[in-house]
């Protein structure tokens, strides 16, 4: 069984009823003092404790999608893939659609309806990353009225540790995406979904390591290349966005600082603002000190010029460590023309999924607003 699914939680709540009722049922028995009824309660204390902390684990790992299989829990994921040289001589491209699935809102069975969820195998033409991602497409793109038409597309990157389903499950942006649209606040989007981790376990941090991933480079040219390749995206500047909560929103703000001309706006919900060096990420800078200042979105704006891109940030005054680094990020963005800074301030509100989920259907309007679709 696998570790996101529904019968590996039931397994263990029942394992941990079970435990439970045994240890009340037993302990009359294992009272004696003596060394094989004191091992019978350790015995049955320390089962029943670790099949409960097992079961709330497997919960929240549910909830939040912090880990995608026992490969990946235990730092044995070889979720890389095969890269395949798609080269004039090779076949296929640099997009191949693996899997489709509905979109969980009324009428989702049908995609002029609902929409669509394709998952797909991406390899980057540059980087030669091979990763996974998610792509919605909007109920519009299946419609024949529709059938000529360009449309704006964002990429929607998770946390670290963090599964890409978990945008879906847990955060719901197709649904809210579709909602928006359906209400007319929005303009229909394709979503582009994945994690920024593209070289699993490692943390790199969307930067391009020194003889490591390029993991930059992936998101700043070989991804739009690839979805527009495959999909009916703008070709314009102004055509793309970026999205991203966490370890994704530092992503976000750092690929729409560097790289404008591919990200017209970069949303990051409680982002940080310098990538961190510690044992989920290793060495990613191997002495390059330009590098690790890039790194570093503070410096970088301090240091170089305003990039011609839209930005928004979020914080809570009361649950998010980084509230006043984030009042600093925004008088800092506010002197640096033409970048252009918006903000989501909550009175309370965590680093958690809660959180996210009240401040997506903002985030996505502000989005739709600042993106073309030609």
């Amino acid at each position: 069984m696998g570790l996101t699914s529904n019968k590996m939680l039931v397994v263990a709540v029942l394992l941990a009823v079970l435990l439970f009722v045994g240890t009340v049922w037993f302990w009359p028995r294992l009272a004696r003092p003596n060394w094989r009824a004191v091992s019978g309660r350790i015995g049955l204390l320390l089962a029943t404790q670790v099949v409960v902390f097992a079961s709330i684990g497997l919960g929240a790992n549910q909830a939040f999608g912090f880990y995608a299989s026992w490969a990946d829990l235990f730092g044995q994921e070889s979720g890389q893939g095969v890269v395949v040289d798609h080269d004039a001589g090779g076949t296929g491209g640099p997009l191949q659609v693996v899997d489709t699935q509905q979109v969980d809102v009324s009428g989702g069975a049908r995609p002029r309806t609902g929409g669509q969820i394709q998952k797909v195998d991406i390899v980057g033409r540059r980087t030669h990353i091979a990763t996974p991602a998610y792509v919605y497409l909007p109920p519009e793109y299946f419609q024949s009225q529709y059938r000529t038409r360009t449309f704006p597309a964002a990429a929607v990157l998770t946390g670290y540790p963090g599964t890409a389903e978990a945008l879906i499950k847990g955060l719901h942006y197709p649904q809210t995406a579709h909602e928006l649209a359906k209400e007319g606040k929005t303009q229909p989007m394709i979503l582009v979904m994945m994690r920024p981790t593209v070289a699993p376990p490692r943390d790199t941090e969307c930067v391009d390591v020194p003889g490591g991933p390029q993991t930059e480079s992936f998101f700043a040219k070989d991804l739009p290349e690839a979805i527009s390749a495959h999909y009916r995206v703008g070709r314009k500047p102004g055509s793309w966005g970026i999205v991203g909560d966490s370890t994704g929103g530092y992503c976000a703000l750092k690929l729409a600082i560097h790289h404008p001309e591919t990200y017209a706006a970069g949303a990051g919900l409680s982002p940080y603002y310098r990538a961190p060096t510690d044992p989920t990420t290793g060495d990613l800078f191997h002495g390059d000190k330009e590098l690790r200042s890039s790194a570093d979105l503070m410096w970088y704006l301090k240091h170089r010029p305003g990039p011609d891109t839209s930005l928004l940030v979020s914080s809570s005054r009361q649950g998010e460590t980084n509230y006043k680094e984030t009042l600093r990020f925004i008088d800092l963005v506010k002197a640096k023309k033409p970048t252009r800074i918006s903000s989501i301030i909550l009175d309370s509100g965590g680093h958690n999924f809660n959180t996210w989920r009240r401040e997506i259907p903002a985030t996505l309007q502000w989005l739709s607003g600042r993106l073309s679709d030609r």
